[in-house]
């Protein structure tokens, strides 16, 4: 049968099954093949600078954008452009996203403040659940308001995923979020997280995932205050939690006390300081942890292990009831911008290490932190949950 007497389903079937190399050379067939593909090319759309959304709205038909479901936006300008107002910015994005009702998945990169015009489209975006919203200016010569975002987030009818990202503080705080408890799943990196309202104020969302970042213009004890009076308050519904700053408070080992009655995934940044690895994780002790992950740089991975044995030494000393649920260890390794992925020196020491406490081990493929290196994962798991280390 002729490809062209093909029905249009079948077609599209097919062309779902191309990557992305194949699909731009089967697009270039003739005008009806491309008409095809046109669906599969914009599922996934990646702008990286102002300049390019300017280009992709001069020169792709507006048609075109309803096939946008996920969305990667830059509206910082390239190194020789010039200068462009927020003004400009903003009427730009929103002629984009004014035109995407398909869109499900937002990823939206900016150089300091936006116009607040930009939010003008989002309350349409009904199919919006995933939203990132990236500062990649310098915080103290151009800001991105807290207002601003959350004003942004509050207007998302279906929003599941929010994560923030180098976002200032306003003056003014923004309550928004306050009428919006179903956001499951937060992120909050390189923002400043001090607010006492967090012992004051009833917290109604029910987190189910949280993932804080520490504040590069405050020192460890502060992040670290900030971080556990967050978790006492939304701690209850948090099933996975990624952590970037010690836990010294010992409310969080009893398994009566701890506010994390639920946190059965613990992930460590590699930003986490190596030496309060043991005593962190052992203060989360009354949590029923079964899978922790450590994630290092490769320079790192020793001192890494070095942790890790210590942890299990310590799980050993206190007995079986210490971290009884725990199940899976898994190490995850950032390599250098420009190596490949491939077993290295680091990785070798960490498999090395699973075998000498006769753990199970494997190295796979993980997912690549934004804007970081290639990453590969050591897992190191128990073969029975009654095993003696």
């Amino acid at each position: 049968m002729a490809w062209q007497s093909l029905p249009t389903e079948m077609k599209l079937a097919v062309v779902d099954l191309l990557d992305k190399d194949d699909l731009e050379s089967f697009a270039r067939v003739n005008y009806r093949t491309y008409q095809v593909c046109v669906p599969a090319k914009f599922r996934e759309v990646k702008l990286a600078s102002f300049q390019a959304l300017e280009r992709f709205l001069d020169s792709v038909p507006r048609e075109y954008y309803t096939h946008i479901e996920e969305l990667d936006l830059s509206t910082v300008d390239e190194l020789d452009a010039l200068p462009t107002v927020p003004r400009l910015q903003a009427e730009a994005v929103i002629s984009l996203l004014a035109a995407t009702p398909r869109l499900s998945k937002l990823a939206l990169k900016v150089e300091g403040s936006m116009d607040k015009s930009i939010i003008a489209p989002f309350p349409y975006l009904r199919h919006l659940q995933d939203l990132k919203i990236s500062n990649c200016g310098d915080e103290s010569e151009a800001p991105l308001s807290e207002r601003l975002v959350v004003s942004i987030a509050a207007s998302l009818q279906n929003l599941k995923v929010l994560s923030l990202d180098n976002i200032s503080r306003s003056g003014c705080h923004a309550d928004d979020l306050i009428c919006n408890p179903d956001i499951p799943v937060l992120t909050l990196r390189d923002t400043h997280l001090g607010d006492e309202r967090w012992t004051m104020t009833p917290v109604t969302c029910r987190l189910e995932v949280l993932d804080l970042g520490s504040y590069v213009r405050t020192d460890e004890d502060f992040n670290s205050m900030c971080t556990q009076r967050i978790m006492s308050a939304v701690g209850p519904s948090v099933d996975e939690f990624s952590l970037a700053t010690t836990v010294s408070d010992h409310l969080f080992a009893k398994p009566t006390d701890t506010p994390l009655q639920r946190l059965r995934k613990l992930h460590i940044s590699p930003f986490f300081p190596v030496d309060s690895v043991v005593d962190t994780v052992s203060n989360l002790a009354g949590s029923p942890i079964e899978m922790l992950s450590l994630q290092c740089f490769e320079e790192d991975v020793v001192d890494v292990c070095g942790a890790l044995e210590g942890f299990l030494s310590v799980r050993v000393e206190r007995g079986p009831l210490f971290f009884d649920k725990l199940k899976r260890i898994d190490i995850t390794v950032a390599a250098n911008v420009d190596a490949a992925i491939q077993p290295t020196l680091a990785e070798n020491e960490a498999r090395s290490f699973c075998r000498d406490l006769r753990l199970s081990s494997a190295v796979l493929d993980a997912p690549a932190m934004d804007a970081k290196p290639p990453v590969n994962t050591i897992s190191c798991t128990r073969p029975t949950r009654s095993m003696t280390i």
